[in-house]
């Protein structure tokens, strides 16, 4: 699997499309529009080792419901990963064996790197 996974309104994730340069073999997905599925889910931590890797403590609703104040378990991030697109930690790209998960400049860069090369 070659895939991006992003959200359409997020200034951040639109600056790293921009500066990753994407070939054709790469499939772009807006996950609001585009759902994730429970197996992509599933894909995705067998890379990232975790769901935690894989959640957005960042996502506002992560507050408003209240999830700061719970002491939440492997079962309960993959619940909330694939009921509520905003608590993937974005964007995603997956090359094959390899994930990079979320927007620090270390995960960009290691991105850049294994799509050039």
């Amino acid at each position: 699997m070659k895939t991006f996974f992003y959200l359409g309104t997020c200034d951040t994730c639109a600056r790293i499309r921009k500066e990753l340069d994407f070939g054709p073999e790469i499939e772009l997905r807006e996950i609001k529009s585009q759902a994730i599925s429970e197996a992509e889910v599933d894909a995705m931590k067998a890379l990232a080792g975790s769901y935690e890797a894989l959640f957005s403590r960042r996502a506002m609703k992560f507050r408003s419901l209240g999830l700061n104040e719970q002491e939440l378990s492997e079962a309960d991030y993959r619940k909330w990963i694939t009921e509520e697109y905003t608590f993937l930690k974005r964007p995603v790209l997956i090359l094959d064996d390899q994930i990079f998960v979320g927007n620090t400049k270390k995960v960009v860069a290691a991105a850049k790197a294994a799509l050039e090369g």
